[in-house]
């Protein structure tokens, strides 16, 4: 089912991202993990594509199997760091041809050792450029990033704002945004986009946080803010409150950043109205 179709659904749709384990043999504990949050009936599992395609044969295997052993529609990521067009094409059409039907298209971060991005030889510079190559060569229903607090290398949210709307221009279905703590940031960011002319789903991501090393590193690598006197120990309180008021609001769906855990992601879905 394509993007644009699965949030045509009445109640919230559900979804969860995972990334690849370091190590193969953990992928049975993974999928344990997995089998728990099945029974929520995820529209999708989005699988992550690490930094310069370092887990692309793993990210491929991995889709593979949510399809096959799960039975559940898997969305791999894909980003344009260190890949030539003809390399993009290869890939992206080897997922088509196994049944797979959406791709998350990043433009994605600087390899290790790198500070700023620098545009593969033959290769794309700016999602936007990347979801115009997949919608122009396969059948993929493609998602996007959005920023409600604006990406970390952008000067504004406005300006940010602009390069969404180009990647929805370009022909994406749906918006899965950052992860945030605090819901006016995305209330806000979708009454600008909106405002924009955006009108396709703008999907908020959850991270329900349960430590406070968590904490350090989200802040570092994202750049959120969190309310003052946040507090790891009531992180799953924190995130059913959080999740119930964009539910109450009326959002098309939650995107749920498990860390291949199921743990903290389902007490916040036993908690949960209206899904």
């Amino acid at each position: 089912m394509r993007l644009n179709e699965i949030y045509k659904n009445k109640k919230p749709v559900i979804s969860f991202e995972i990334f690849p384990p370091k190590v193969k043999d953990a992928e049975g504990a993974l999928f344990e993990e997995l089998k728990i949050l099945s029974q929520y009936r995820p529209a999708f599992i989005s699988v992550t594509y690490g930094a310069g395609g370092s887990t692309r044969e793993a990210t491929f295997d991995l889709v593979l199997r949510i399809k096959n052993e799960l039975n559940i529609q898997p969305m791999p990521h894909f980003t344009c760091v260190g890949s030539t067009r003809d390399d993009i094409l290869q890939y992206i059409k080897n997922f088509e041809n196994n049944g797979i039907e959406s791709i998350l298209a990043l433009r994605g971060d600087p390899p290790k050792g790198q500070e700023k991005f620098v545009k593969p030889a033959c290769g794309f510079g700016y999602a936007n450029e990347l979801v115009e190559f997949i919608k122009s060569h396969t059948d993929l229903s493609i998602g996007v990033a959005g920023y409600p607090e604006c990406h970390q290398e952008c000067s504004c949210l406005d300006a940010d704002i602009d390069n969404l709307k180009r990647k929805v221009d370009s022909g994406a279905e749906a918006v899965i945004t950052q992860l945030f703590y605090d819901n006016d940031c995305y209330f806000r960011f979708v009454e600008k986009v909106t405002a924009k002319g955006v009108n396709i789903p703008i999907i908020p991501g959850i991270l329900p946080i349960t430590s406070n090393s968590q904490i350090e590193r989200i802040v570092s690598l994202s750049g959120c803010k969190l309310p003052v006197g946040f507090n790891a120990e009531k992180g799953i309180e924190f995130a059913i409150n959080q999740c119930n008021e964009l539910i109450s609001n009326g959002v098309p769906g939650i995107h749920f950043y498990t860390l291949n855990k199921s743990f903290a992601v389902k007490a916040v879905l036993d908690e949960c109205t209206g899904i």
